[in-house]
């Protein structure tokens, strides 16, 4: 079912993967540069079919991890990259093949470069010190790495309250009106549900606010829309995507 062919194969593995867009970002980029590999999507019901995946393709050599499993993936792993181990979440693996047959496969982080880089130009460090992070997954881990060295503290915000986590129910006038970067890490507005959005008082949004949306697809998210609509400055997740691509080919490559 999964089984690939090709001098090199890499791939993705996540459920669904009906909305991505590195499968063929990947493969036109083999193609263009003439490299010899193939990127294929792995939709993967459950993680545990991961190792299926691996048997099935001898020439696989590394793969990207999205929804819901990174950090699911991590007890696959042989060695995880310190930052990679600090955030608590992988992206990025590279699978080491030795000549006696054996593997090791190695875990990294290419999403909280990624998201740094997108976000920083939109940055003020005067109007910009705090953040809510919307959703409590492993996204919301790179992006709670990637604000702290930006200088701005993260809030995560979750369905469930618990130690440092807060509510939707929690979030003030007070909260709104000094968290002024808020970044949707929940799959909350993805195609095809793209009626949907996180429930935040939208109407206690300013022009001071930047409202980030990892989703890409669609490119204008309700939670986007929304947010334009009271004077927000808003960006998708699509820049970021192909920033952590090039991160995800050095580590793959080097």
């Amino acid at each position: 079912m999964f089984k690939s062919k090709g001098h090199r194969t890499f791939g993705l593995i996540g459920y669904p993967l009906g909305h991505s867009f590195s499968q063929d970002f990947f493969n036109r980029k083999f193609e263009s540069e003439k490299i010899d590999a193939r990127y294929i999507n792995f939709e993967l019901p459950a993680i545990e079919m991961l190792t299926e995946v691996v048997a099935a393709n001898p020439d696989l050599a590394g793969f990207n991890v999205t929804i819901p499993y990174k950090q699911q993936v991590i007890e696959y792993l042989d060695a995880i990259d310190p930052e990679a181990k600090a955030i608590g979440a992988v992206n990025v693996v590279k699978i080491f093949r030795q000549p006696d047959g054996s593997l090791s496969f190695k875990g990294y982080n290419s999403d909280s470069i990624g998201f740094a880089d997108s976000i920083r130009p939109l940055l003020d460090p005067e109007r910009h010190r705090r953040a809510l992070i919307l959703g409590s997954g492993g996204a919301s881990k790179a992006v709670a790495h990637a604000l702290r060295g930006l200088g701005v503290e993260p809030q995560v915000v979750s369905r469930t309250a618990r130690e440092d986590v807060i509510t939707y129910a929690d979030l003030t006038p007070e909260v709104m009106a000094s968290h002024t970067v808020i970044v949707n890490t929940t799959p909350l507005g993805m195609y095809p549900n793209v009626d949907t959005c996180p429930d935040i008082p939208y109407d206690l949004l300013t022009p001071d606010h930047i409202c980030y949306d990892l989703l890409y697809n669609p490119g204008t998210t309700l939670f986007m829309r929304r947010a334009a609509a009271q004077g927000a400055v808003t960006k998708n997740g699509l820049e970021m995507l192909l920033l952590q691509a090039f991160v995800s080919w050095n580590i793959w490559n080097k």
